[in-house]
């Protein structure tokens, strides 16, 4: 079973943080459009968030669920690295759940923020998957 919920995890994962990667970079170019003037190229860019905002919510659930579930199949539930991988998985929700309120900032066109902005932006899921990876392989706690 354990197995069966790693690749599963695994897979949710990947797919999920493709679209974590992703979105921020269409909000960079939907940052340099103006949407006042209604363009097709800001309405291109905003159909594209939106679907992909809608595509990967079901993954994130999904690798969520994965991932609280395994410690429980393997007993891992009292060690310290797993409390500090669970605690980076709700910040990559909570990060999700942000790129949401962008989301609909541009739908209003009320984007407050720069393409620089969104730069930055886009570099906090790698930070956030860069301690998950060094928690699960070095378990350092």
């Amino acid at each position: 079973m354990y197995l069966w919920l790693k690749l599963a995890h695994i897979f949710f994962v990947i797919s999920w943080f493709a679209g974590l990667f992703y979105l921020p970079r269409i909000y960079v170019n939907l940052a340099q459009v103006n949407p006042q003037t209604e363009s097709a190229e800001y309405t291109r860019l905003l159909g594209m968030a939106q679907r992909l905002y809608k595509f990967m919510s079901p993954l994130g659930i999904l690798a969520v669920i994965c991932g609280f579930v395994i410690p429980f199949v393997t007993g891992w539930w009292s060690m310290g690295w797993v409390h500090g991988k669970a605690a980076l998985g709700i910040l990559l929700i909570g990060y999700q759940h942000i790129c949401r309120a962008h989301l609909h900032r541009f739908e209003q066109h009320a984007c407050r923020h720069s393409h620089k902005f969104y730069r930055v932006f886009n570099e906090v899921p790698v930070l956030l998957m860069i301690g998950a990876l060094y928690l699960v392989v070095f378990k350092p706690f």
